[in-house]
């Protein structure tokens, strides 16, 4: 029954309405991104029963070189057989966006960064992708309302407000709000009318010039967006695996050069604040800290600490002197 229920609809909202290149467009673009992320992560654990990567003459080709190959084919074939066979070609253009996006991160930063937290971009890529797709495939109207008649101007200014707000929730640095809004118009709305994240280009336009504000998204950023992100996290790494972790001394080497940064500011900051009138006060010979003195030190006893981490600690007992003969009983 339920078989017989779900071919109706399949039959009813896919093939009359002449989607089923686009249905199958998605279950490939689904499809090879499932399959991909499994094939590396089995790679990446080293089991003997799963296929390495592909390296002839040691070159390590990324599948995403496949994935261009079947977006050519796919496009390519589209346009020479006239539309004759969507079907086969969308699902290998599904296939080829799949794979491309998979490495979306790898394009945008031209290095690999795969299992890096830069590569977390990719992920979101593929899921945006997937579900601008699954829009179109439904067909999806806003509010559910096909305008017609009296309805169609409000209908036609309630979708421009909402594509405003969306788009304000996305300057916010709100991506999956934003991007859910275009579904849910309230959504937007309420994204758009709460505090930007710090760091989004909402909070570097807007917030520069009002520290209250900015204060106020970095303690709601502490608050509640680590929550989301740590939901988040655990969702792409069940997923997409886990990514690589950051070595100690690559820690305190960033954490080393945010406090140089922050001393360099702090410093420029008070030079600033003294101003030329009060130049003339100090004395003939006096100077201020140079930052890059201060930023030398700062990095050389770092680099101390982290060379010096692993070595087994030195004996500080004081070495024996030798006996020598008294020049008068000589």
């Amino acid at each position: 029954m339920i078989w017989q229920e779900l071919a109706h609809s399949y039959r009813h909202h896919v093939l009359d309405q002449g989607k089923q290149p686009l249905m199958l467009l998605l279950v490939g673009f689904i499809g090879s991104f499932l399959f991909i992320r499994f094939s590396v992560r089995m790679i990446r654990r080293g089991v003997r029963w799963w296929p390495g990567n592909i390296t002839p003459g040691g070159l390590h080709i990324h599948h995403a070189v496949f994935g261009l190959g079947f977006l050519l084919a796919g496009g390519f074939g589209t346009f020479a057989t006239g539309g004759a066979h969507l079907n086969v070609f969308g699902l290998l253009f599904g296939i080829g966006c799949g794979l491309v996006l998979d490495e979306f991160a790898l394009i945008l930063h031209l290095e690999d960064v795969y299992w890096s937290e830069q590569g977390r971009k990719s992920v979101d890529a593929v899921i945006i992708g997937i579900l601008i797709t699954g829009l179109m495939l439904t067909g999806y109207v806003p509010l559910g309302v096909v305008p017609g008649g009296s309805t169609r101007w409000g209908l036609s200014a309630v979708l421009s407000v909402n594509a405003l707000m969306s788009v304000i929730t996305l300057l916010k640095g709100k991506l999956w709000t934003g991007l859910l809004g275009t579904i849910v118009p309230g959504l937007s709305w309420v994204g758009a009318a709460r505090l930007g994240r710090p760091h989004s280009p909402w909070a570097r336009w807007r917030y520069r010039r009002r520290p209250r504000r900015m204060a106020r998204a970095v303690r709601r950023e502490r608050r509640l967006h680590r929550r989301a992100d740590r939901a988040r996290t655990w969702l792409f790494d069940l997923i997409a695996g886990a990514p690589d972790k950051v070595a100690p001394h690559h820690t305190a080497t960033r954490r080393v050069a945010e406090r140089m940064a922050a001393r360099v500011t702090a410093h420029l900051d008070a030079a600033d604040a003294r101003g030329p009138a009060r130049r003339t006060d100090r004395a003939p010979g006096a100077r201020l800290p140079h930052p890059v003195v201060t930023v030398r030190r700062d990095l050389s006893a770092a680099r101390r600490r982290t060379i010096t981490a692993g070595r087994p600690r030195r004996s500080h007992r004081p070495r024996p002197t030798p006996c020598r003969p008294d020049p008068e009983e000589a």
